[in-house]
């Protein structure tokens, strides 16, 4: 049988790449139980950067309407799908790994979740998103309704799902819900370079700020001061703060440890 999807470790760089083409990577049982292992090894081989990204002609079409469509008891087979990506999007945003959403061809349903509970998004010219729930008579899952209307605001969020009207790149871009839109051809270099560049990152730092900003939605203004001086004196007695301030006065790239 064919895995539906492949992970692939590399030093503190880790890519899943979803590998259901002909189904356009729709999440079905097997895949949804592939992503949870896939998240755990990865984290647990202590990779600092994790991309996602598809294979074929999209990112990701969302849920698998055919394994819903095979079946009588249909809330079993939501709980079957949904149970274990919630526990790897849980797991994902509360480690201190960054993840990479790398984004072409169609980005719907729950494939559109996926790329909002990433960190950071890149865009290839040929994706269009779209919320597509409601189409299917069914309302959010695997976090949309919670990162939306933080990365766009409510009333945005409230005219993507309820007008469902899909976003090209370009539109995604000015919106907010991409970072970055790159041509089709350069999204996996461009993907490897982002990796790279966030992987070298003092891991102590990185991983610091990531909590500190998505914290600060469910924290005052007083409570996040406080948050950020503990974060910057905990690195602040680190081996790689040392090693940044060497750095800086020899004039040279530092080499972070994640000491």
């Amino acid at each position: 049988m064919t895995e539906p999807l492949r992970l692939h470790l590399d030093a503190a760089v880790g890519r899943i790449v979803f590998d259901r083409p002909q189904a356009l990577n729709a999440i079905d049982q097997a895949t949804a139980r592939a992503f949870e292992a896939a998240v755990v090894q990865a984290l647990d081989a202590g990779v600092r950067v994790l991309t996602l990204s598809g294979n074929g002609r999209a990112f990701m079409a969302g849920g698998d309407l055919a394994a819903f469509r095979r079946v009588e008891d249909r809330a079993a087979e939501a709980e079957a799908i949904i149970a274990p990506m919630n526990r790897a999007l849980a797991r994902l945003a509360e480690s201190d790994a960054l993840t990479v959403a790398l984004l072409h061809g169609p980005v719907a349903g729950a494939g559109l979740s996926l790329a909002l509970a990433a960190d950071l998004a890149l865009a290839a010219e040929s994706a269009v998103l779209s919320f597509a729930y409601l189409k299917i008579g069914a309302p959010a899952d695997c976090g949309i309704s919670w990162n939306l209307p933080r990365i766009v605001g409510l009333r945005r969020a409230a005219w993507i799902a309820f007008e469902g009207s899909t976003v090209p790149a370009g539109q995604a871009l000015d919106w907010g819900l991409v970072n970055r839109v790159v041509p089709d051809v350069a999204l996996q270099d461009e993907g490897a370079g982002l990796a790279a560049r966030l992987a070298g990152l003092a891991p102590g730092a990185a991983a610091a700020l990531k909590h500190l900003l998505r914290d600060s939605f469910g924290r005052d203004y007083a409570t996040t001061l406080k948050a950020e001086k503990q974060a910057f004196k905990t690195c602040a007695a680190s081996a790689d703060f040392a090693e940044a301030l060497s750095a800086f006065f020899d004039k040279r790239p530092a080499r972070f440890t994640g000491k």
